[in-house]
Parts: structure tokens; sequence; C-alpha cells
């Protein structure tokens, strides 16, 4: 007996609302060109929606300028909160160091006069000191790394260091077998903040040789991060290569149940253990999706790491020997412990700060920047596209 022609077009149709229902639930958000897995053949390809493209314009609020106060260098009844702009670099850099200097000066800091420190582990050189403070009105000041600090640590067995390194380096890992890499990522995880020169400063902005910045910021970065109680700023947010740290998470796992009141209740954990976007990362570092904020570029409030959870972290990290036995950086460190025990909505992205650490870029779209190419994340092959995490940090945390 026939069916009823209605009848076919009403089953008809039910199938044709299951079927765009379940497309509907299984359809990857336009944000994110979803990872490789086992059941997907199509590689994770970067971001396809950056608000980048959008026009950006300063944060919201009151911001504090130039003609809010008199900002000239050695006025110390100034709006200047105390924070300084930080670099490690060694006199050998110097030439690499000073068009980084003279680009922040061009874009910012001419307008605020906050002090540049200067930190080395060897004593810097008379010209490095006559250079440098030619680039800026702001004072400069010139400290060595207190020995302590960046000698290897008697708990760290140096034949396991030297076998270690020499796995890493076979499978690629750039810098595995340098010790002064090694050294460098443990004091800028845990012990910068520790030096007698910063004691009495509170917030930070770090910054490296060879780095750029595009866009005139016209307002004091510092009094935005204090007037807010902002705990950390970034710029750029990528995957970290897995097989550098891959106890680096477990050795987390095992701190916090030790200490799960650590934890903060508005935390990032979704952002640090997504498998979504490149699950063999996630897979190959043992649950920890790699995902880091890029710290040749930030901005920090020093109390939160010399605060408890943090500090007591960076302890546990320390004594598990990965600085050196893998090649734990400081970018990943920070992320986790900022992921953890900060409150997300504390931590900031400065998308209108225009910046590039080969290859990677923050570019926005505005006025105020020159330079950079809008929405330009990478200069180089195209597989560098998958190296972007800020898909899943939107997804997870937002784009404030």
């Amino acid at each position: 007996m026939a069916v009823a022609r209605p009848i076919r077009m009403l089953a008809a149709s039910c199938i044709i609302l299951v079927l765009f229902l379940i497309f509907q639930m299984n359809k990857t958000p336009a944000l994110i060109s979803k990872g490789s897995s086992s059941s997907s053949s199509t590689p994770y390809e970067g971001i396809t929606s950056d608000p980048l493209k959008d026009p950006t314009g300063e944060p919201e609020g009151k911001l504090w300028r130039v003609t809010d106060g008199d900002y000239s260098p050695g006025n110390s009844k100034s709006p200047r909160t105390n924070a300084a702009l930080i670099s490690l670099v060694r006199n050998e850099e110097l030439h690499e160091l000073i068009p980084t200097i003279r680009d922040l000066e061009r874009t910012w800091n001419s307008k605020f006069n906050y002090p540049w420190i200067f930190f080395n582990d060897q004593p810097f050189t008379e010209e490095f000191k006559k250079l440098t403070q030619a680039e800026t009105k702001a004072k400069c000041y010139y400290e060595q790394v207190p020995k302590e600090h960046w000698e290897v640590p008697e708990w760290i067995d140096m034949d396991l260091f030297r076998e270690s390194a020499q796995l890493l380096k076979e499978k690629g890992i750039q810098y595995s077998d340098k010790i002064s890499y090694h050294q460098m990522c443990r004091w800028n995880s845990g012990l910068f903040y520790q030096h007698p020169a910063l004691q009495n400063y509170r917030y930070y902005w770090r910054v490296e040789p060879k780095v750029k910045f595009f866009c005139d910021v016209d307002y004091d970065v510092f009094r935005y991060m204090e007037d807010r109680n902002l705990t950390y700023g970034f710029t750029i947010n990528l995957f970290d290569a897995p097989e550098s740290i891959p106890s680096l998470w477990p050795e987390t796992k095992k701190f916090l149940a030790a200490n799960p009141t650590y934890l903060n209740k508005n935390n990032m954990m979704n952002w640090l253990t997504d498998d979504q976007l490149r699950p063999e990362h996630t897979e190959a570092a043992n649950g920890y999706s790699t995902c880091h904020f890029w710290s040749n570029f930030e901005i920090g409030d020093m109390e939160f790491f010399r605060g408890e959870q943090y500090s007591a972290y960076f302890e546990h990290l320390d004594r598990a020997g990965g600085f050196y036995y893998e090649r734990w950086g400081d970018a990943p460190v920070h992320s986790i412990g900022l992921g953890l025990f900060a409150d997300k909505n504390k931590v900031h992205w400065f998308r209108d700060i225009g910046y590039n650490h080969i290859p990677y870029y923050n570019c926005p779209t505005s006025p105020k920047c020159s330079g950079c190419t809008p929405a330009k994340f990478y200069a180089g092959e195209p597989w560098l596209a998958k190296e972007d995490c800020r898909p899943s940090y939107f997804k997870h945390v937002g784009t404030h």
C-alpha cells in the first residue's frame, strides 16, 4: 500500500531536520579550524576569524595621560607608579637591543619616562651603559644577577643533564644543550622578581633584544594595570614544543594534589588542558595543551609571582629538575602558574600594542600603528599558522 504524499513529505522533512541538528552539534566554532586527530584528516590551519581585523581602539575607562601630571624624568611627584622596564641581556646583544629601546621609547616611554633596569650574569661594559642611556631620558640601572641565582642548583646531576640534553638535541629541541639557556629559563621563571634591585617595584614590562613595537600608546600602561588590579598582560599566545616539557604537567598535577586550595576558582584550566585544537600536543605533553603566553613580551604584577601559590609552585618545579633535565621555559611555567592561581579576568590581552618577535606578530587595525600588516600573525612558512593558540584562549577565556 503506497504511503500518502503528505506523509512522505513530512518524513523527508524530519530526516532533513535530524541531519541538520547533527551537523550543528558537530560543527566547529567559526573561530577555530579543528585540530588533527585519529578521527580527523584535516590539520589545524590557524585562526579563521581574527579580532585584530576589527578596528582596535584604546581600552575603556579612565586612562592616565601625559596631560594628567608631570611625567618628566626624576619627578618624584609624577603619576608614575612603582614600575620599571626590565631586560635580561648580554653585552654582545647591545646592537640588537638598541633598536628595540628606540622603538619602545618612540611609541610609549618617551611620554612617561619609566626607568629601565638591565640585568646580566656578567658586569655591563661602559659602552653598553653609555649607548643605552643615550636612547632614553629615563634613568637606566645596570644590575648583575646574583651568583646564587644563576649557577646550577646543587641537586642537579650534571651527567644526567648532559645525557638528557643530547636526547633533546636529537629530537630537534633548540638550545637544549646550552646550559646558559636553561639558566636563563630558570631565572625568568622564578628568580627575577627576587632580585634586590626589584624589591621596591611592583610592576614590570619585560623587553628583549630584536623585538619591535609598531603602535603609539598614549596612556600609562602601568597605571592601567594598577587601577584595574590586573595581574598580567600579553600580546602573543602560542603552542610550545611538547617534547621540551613532557613532565611539566605531571609535576603540576602532583603539586595541585598536594595543594588543592591554591587553585583559583576563576582559573583557566580549560585553556591549559584543551585537547581539541591540537590534540597531538595535549597527548604528547601528558595532559597540557602547551598553550602559553609568549613571555618575551609580558607586563606583570610581581606581587603575584612573589605570592604564596606561585612561589611554592616554582619551588616544586625547581626541585623536580625539569629546567635542566628537560627544557622547561619560563613562558609555559608563567602561563600554567597564571592559568591555575590567577583570576582569569585579571589577565589582559594588550591587543592595542603592536608587537613582533620573529616570526610572530600582534598587529591591530588602528591609525596609531605603522610598519606591520593588521591581523598578520606570522612571517614565514604557512605551517607557522598552526602555532597560534589564541582560538583556544578566546574560546575558554575570552578576548578581554
